[in-house]
């Protein structure tokens, strides 16, 4: 049986020897064939997801893809919370998934902070990349669970009251479940020793800073069309990317 090799680099990181390619190959295959499988993601959604898998499994090994599946893992779970009220509010997820367009604008800052990392081997673009895995975590779970557990929410620039799922809206109930799922999007990756359980903090706040500043961008970009939501999520993932490796420089 073919082994995979680790060994440890500076600062305790992972990366991958040979026969890195056939393994992660085979592995990001199997990561698109099971996310299509179970209509997470749309046909064009999985070969986006295969390929941003392939990136970070091959940039920055195990523990990337430890907080890549975590994320797929929770936002899959929070997008069937309370679907059937969802569905009637206009809100719910597509049943096949989401599309490439969707899976690129949560992934691609992750992806290169992770090339970044590759490179460079600065630990700051692996709290980054991770930051960014959480930011899309907290803000997808935040916006279901929000929907699935609240009538209405409050708009982050005037706290005047608007219906769930309102750009720019927040719940206590979204925000809560949210910053759990960038958590757990951290503590994934910490798990399978991408980083040091120190630095968790540093994750999660930037993942929680971004998710808000997805709604600050929702609230007065978004509800303008000026950006559209893919645009905005993007945005939300560089925030939360920037502030993670702003973070790190000083408190790493």
């Amino acid at each position: 049986m073919m082994a995979w090799h680790l060994v440890q680099t500076d600062g305790g990181r992972w990366a991958a020897t040979l026969p890195r390619f056939a393994v992660v190959t085979a592995v990001t295959v199997a990561f698109a064939c099971f996310a299509r499988l179970v209509r997470g993601v749309t046909v064009s959604g999985a070969v986006a997801g295969g390929v941003v898998c392939f990136v970070l499994f091959s940039c920055a090994g195990p523990g990337a893809l430890a907080g890549l599946f975590c994320l797929f893992a929770v936002t899959w779970v929070a997008t069937r919370f309370g679907r059937a009220r969802k569905q009637r509010m206009g809100t719910a997820e597509h049943r096949d998934g989401r599309n490439a367009s969707q899976v690129l604008a949560n992934l691609s800052v992750a992806s290169v902070c992770a090339l970044l990392f590759a490179f460079r081997r600065e630990p700051a673009w692996v709290v980054a990349m991770v930051a960014a895995l959480a930011e899309a975590a907290a803000d997808t779970v935040s916006s279901e669970c929000g929907q699935a557990f609240s009538q209405e929410a409050r708009l982050v620039i005037s706290f005047r009251k608007v219906p769930a799922g309102t750009d720019g809206g927040i719940t206590l109930a979204g925000t809560a479940f949210g910053l759990a799922g960038a958590f757990l999007v951290a503590l994934a990756s910490v798990a399978t020793g991408l980083f040091p359980m120190r630095w968790v903090w540093l994750v999660c706040a930037a993942g929680g800073l971004g998710m808000f500043g997805d709604s600050l961008l929702g609230a007065l970009i978004e509800r303008r069309g000026w950006l559209n939501n893919n645009q905005v999520n993007f945005a939300g993932t560089l925030i939360g990317a920037l502030i993670a490796a702003g973070l790190f420089r000083f408190f790493g």
